[in-house]
C-alpha cells in the first residue's frame, strides 16, 4: 500500500475478529510504531501485548474498577466491562513512559507516544489488518493501571484492539483542508 494512500485511507476498524496479527506481522507493526517523532530521543513509550485468557483477565480487571467505582453497579454493567476486551483478538495498551527532561516536558512525550500508537495503526492496516484505539474512563483508572504494573511516571493512554475486519470496512470521510487550515494574519506585512 503506497504511503499517501494509506494516511489518507486510515480508518477505525470496530468490528475484528481472527485472525490476529502473528509474532512476525507485530513486530513490523512496533517497528513502525518506534519511528514515532521523538525530541531527545527518549522514546517515551511502551506497549502491553494482551491476548487469549489475557483478555479475559483484562475484563476481570475492568469489572473490579467497575465495582470499586460503584459498589451498587449492575450486573449488565459488569459484564460489560468484562466482555470488552473480547471484542478483538488482540489488544495493545499503550503506555506513555514520562521522564524529567530539561527540554522535552511531559505533554511532548505524551504527544509522541500518541504518534506511536498511530504509527501501530497505520502499520497494521498496512498490512490488511484492522485497528481501533478505544480509551474511556477504564483506560485512565488508576486501579486498570496498577493492575497492568504501570509504574507512577506512566500513563495508559489507551487499548489498540487489533484483528481482521469482519465484514466491509466503512471509507474515510472527505474532509476539507480548508475547513482545518488558514494562514497566520501575522505573517503578512
Amino acid at each position: 500500500m503506497e504511503a499517501l494512500d494509506l494516511l489518507l485511507k486510515r480508518v477505525s476498524v470496530a468490528r475484528l475478529c481472527e485472525p490476529a496479527p502473528d509474532a512476525e506481522q507485530l513486530d513490523l507493526m512496533f517497528r513502525a510504531a518506534l519511528r514515532a517523532p521523538d525530541h531527545g530521543q527518549l522514546r517515551p513509550w511502551r506497549f502491553l501485548t494482551i491476548a487469549g485468557e489475557g483478555r479475559e483477565r483484562l475484563g476481570e480487571v475492568f469489572a473490579e474498577a467497575v465495582r470499586q467505582r460503584d459498589a451498587q453497579a449492575s450486573d449488565e454493567a459488569l459484564e460489560k466491562a468484562r466482555r470488552m476486551p473480547l471484542r478483538a483478538p488482540l489488544l495493545v495498551a499503550v503506555i506513555a513512559r514520562l521522564q524529567e527532561h530539561p527540554k522535552v516536558p511531559h505533554s511532548e512525550q505524551l504527544l509522541a507516544a500518541g504518534c506511536a500508537a498511530h504509527g501501530l495503526l497505520l502499520a497494521a492496516q498496512a498490512l490488511g489488518f484492522g485497528g481501533i484505539w478505544r480509551s474511556g474512563e477504564l483506560a485512565f483508572d488508576a486501579q486498570v493501571a496498577s493492575r497492568l504494573g504501570l509504574g507512577g511516571d506512566e500513563r495508559l493512554l489507551g487499548f489498540i484492539y487489533l484483528g481482521s475486519p469482519e465484514g466491509r470496512v466503512r471509507t474515510a470521510p472527505e474532509l476539507d483542508p480548508v475547513d482545518f487550515v488558514s494562514p497566520w494574519p501575522g505573517a503578512s506585512s
